[in-house]
């Protein structure tokens, strides 16, 4: 990843504190515990002083019959004062784990590393920083799952088309959503969310980004104007961290990509838009394309090839019903 020395030196200082952080807790407990049950602290010394001596006897006697017999006793006594230790923290109501340090990632123990590769959350942590990420994490916080309410669809009248209501249209995309992302990591998939504004769209985008955040994937979330920009400015090199900055866009677990249709389409757009989307699908890099056009003005606006290639990988999700935002406003 392209990072400026600043923006590493940025992320590096989140890891930090993190450590930082975990010392700080793990050391408070362990010193309650040390106050709270005085055996432990008996437990614990004998335990160091085996594991020094332990270590001084593998670089010394592990060679020798007599030795290698030593190492088998000192190690089977450190299992059981490990096991020892343990009981003695439940005996007094305490989880055995208690004194286990609580990570941030426990995949790399907030070290941004996993073996030599860098760790999901580092990368999170750079589309974090890149896409200042902190207003979709505010409004995540509001528009979610839990929060998703079918009560603003109409359940009476029938679309003919559907041949549903407007809410069990809405459950179904619900459905829908909630299975992408139960599924996420064992299939590849897209949708395409399109219908008229007010009915949820990006309220429903929302749900899943949290969903996913909350799972540790890397999300980015984008308007069609902001992809564009960057896209266009990567494309001139204008500056080398938007450069960067496309490389997120592709690389990502999930882009989200609300309003297509509201920034000016051009030529460019549609070439940018087509390689957005053909890397990302060749790549099985998921994606999520919110429009309020329908589907001929989508077809007409982005042209054949990028409709065909969005109607054969996407599944389509169709809203209709009443402005949501509306009711919102008139109600009491």
């Amino acid at each position: 990843m392209a990072l400026k020395n600043y923006q590493y030196n940025t992320i590096m200082r989140i890891y930090d504190a993190r450590q930082s952080a975990v010392r700080a807790k793990t050391d408070a407990r362990l010193a309650e515990i040390e106050a709270a049950i005085p055996e432990y602290t008996v437990l614990q010394t004998k335990l160091i002083e085996n594991s020094l001596e332990y270590a001084r006897m593998s670089l010394y006697a592990a060679d020798s019959k007599d030795g290698e017999t030593a190492l088998v006793s000192l190690r089977r006594q450190n299992e059981l004062l490990s096991s020892q230790k343990e009981e003695l923290l439940v005996r007094h109501g305490y989880p055995a784990d208690y004194l286990m340090p609580e990570y941030f990632c426990p995949d790399c123990k907030d070290t941004g590393l996993i073996g030599n590769t860098r760790c999901h959350c580092f990368k999170q942590a750079v589309v974090d920083l890149l896409y200042t990420q902190s207003n979709l994490s505010s409004v995540i916080r509001e528009e979610n799952f839990e929060t998703f309410s079918l009560h603003y669809y109409d359940d009476t009248a029938i679309d003919p088309k559907t041949e549903m209501t407007a809410r069990q249209n809405m459950q179904r995309n619900l459905d829908v959503a909630h299975s992408f992302v139960e599924n996420f990591d064992r299939e590849f998939n897209n949708l395409l969310l399109y219908g008229a504004p007010g009915l949820g769209k990006t309220f429903l985008s929302h749900c899943i980004a949290k969903e996913l955040l909350n799972s540790a994937h890397t999300v980015l979330y984008l308007t069609a104007y902001e992809l564009f920009d960057i896209l266009s400015k990567s494309f001139r090199e204008e500056d080398k961290d938007f450069s960067a900055s496309s490389e997120h866009i592709l690389d990502c677990d999930l882009l989200i990509i609300d309003d297509l249709g509201t920034e000016l389409a051009t030529a460019f757009t549609m070439s940018r838009l087509s390689l957005c989307i053909n890397e990302r699908f060749l790549n099985r890099r998921s994606t999520i394309i919110s429009t309020n056009l329908g589907v001929p003005d989508l077809k007409n606006q982005y042209g054949e090839r990028n409709f065909s290639r969005i109607f054969s990988s996407y599944k389509p999700l169709l809203f209709f019903g009443d402005d949501i935002r509306l009711k919102k406003k008139v109600a009491p």
